[in-house]
């Protein structure tokens, strides 16, 4: 598939959960406004009626952009992956050795990455370059603050 969306099971059905709200709920609600606005009378200088309209345009694109990750995303199969070495929808416990902190990674696809979470970005720096590491292996990682080196301490779904 051209322009595949690697997700892992969790942020496929978030993204379905989402879909459902904004389509079955939120439009409702949007319409609901617009219909309200227009009952205010004259539409040309309708300052509710603009914003209900330009809120309904960003709804119907966010729906447009879920419902082409779903069409476009492949769900990864966790079956498939052993933990032997670090992949997508593996989480993978690293030491950096300069300062000698833990941190703990959940590689996943770009569009569920969220840092603060402790989810990476397989297309990320970091992600990229610990992809296929397998316990034990150090690996340097080139960026704007000089050369990170991470150590490889343990792989787990």
């Amino acid at each position: 598939m051209e322009d595949e969306i690697l997700l892992t099971k969790e942020g496929y059905d978030k993204l379905v959960a989402e879909h459902e709200e904004l389509v079955s709920v939120r439009r409702a609600e949007v319409a609901e406004r617009i219909k309200e606005a227009i009952s205010y009378g004259d539409i040309s200088e309708n300052s509710e009626y603009d914003s209900a309209k330009n809120e309904q345009a960003e709804l119907e694109e966010k729906i447009l952009k879920i419902e082409n990750m779903l069409r476009k995303g492949k769900i990864i199969d966790d079956s498939d992956l052993t933990g032997e070495h670090v992949n997508l929808g593996l989480t993978v416990k690293v030491l950096d050795v300069e300062t000698n902190e833990e941190m703990e990674y959940t590689i996943v696809g770009s569009t569920e990455a969220d840092p603060f979470e402790g989810k990476i970005s397989n297309e990320s720096l970091v992600g990229k370059s610990l992809l296929g590491k397998a316990v034990g292996d150090v690996v340097e990682i080139q960026a704007e603050v000089g050369v990170l080196e991470y150590k490889v301490l343990e792989i787990r779904k």
